[in-house]
């Protein structure tokens, strides 16, 4: 059976205190979906807002502001481009072999693995290791790391591949849903820029309807 994830890489600065986090190590790949708890909630929102913490440099940004929580979401609310750490995380359950995104891949570069279907046939996600997809007639081998020559594989049906990465973006529609009440939870002063800024850096639209704030 082959399984795949929309997975957020943790960031976990030293000492963070503005709201509940949970305790998955850091640089680990954390699921995303509409079953996390509150603490997984607020683990992703701190790590993708950790991960876009960047100071105001020669831009039209406003200074960060003085008060903590402020200052910890500035860059997330007033960045243009911003950035979630991950990818997606597929397993063979048969052979327990699992291809994650590597180093600097991006939630939002899950859309390249449209063009491994419908376009140049191949893909890569990042470095150390260096994930590779590639299209070979109805099936696309993915390598795990492109740089080792006895790397492990996963071979995976198109048409799998197709149905796998739709149950993707619904898991982050659900995600971002779920997120949307935690922050007007936990964060009701920035309610509306920071589900804004969560929905761009996972590069899908704002939530709607009437559960969200």
């Amino acid at each position: 059976m082959i399984v795949l994830q929309p997975v957020l890489e943790v960031h976990a600065p030293e000492g963070f205190t503005l709201w509940r986090v949970d305790g998955t190590r850091p640089y680990a790949f954390l699921p995303l979906s509409g079953g996390l708890t509150p603490a997984e909630v607020g683990t992703a929102v701190m790590s993708i807002a950790d991960c876009n913490n960047v100071e105001p440099g020669d831009d039209s940004r406003s200074p960060r502001p003085a008060d903590p929580l402020g200052g910890f979401l500035h860059g997330l609310i007033t960045m243009d481009d911003l950035f979630a750490s991950g990818g997606l995380r597929i397993t063979d359950t048969a052979t327990g072999v699992t291809l994650l995104p590597g180093c600097c891949n991006g939630l939002d570069e899950r859309r390249d693995w449209h063009e491994v279907l419908d376009g140049d046939g191949w893909a890569c996600f990042g470095h150390d290791p260096s994930p590779l997809a590639e299209r070979d007639g109805d099936t696309v081998r993915l390598t795990v790391d492109a740089e080792d020559e006895s790397s492990a594989v996963i071979d995976v049906p198109v048409g799998d591949l197709r149905r796998l990465l739709a149950g993707a973006e619904r898991d982050l529609d659900d995600f971002l849903r779920l997120a949307a009440a935690w922050v007007a939870l936990h964060l009701p002063d920035h309610v509306s820029p920071v589900i804004s800024a969560l929905g761009r850096a996972l590069d899908l639209p704002a939530p709607t309807g009437p559960s969200i704030p």
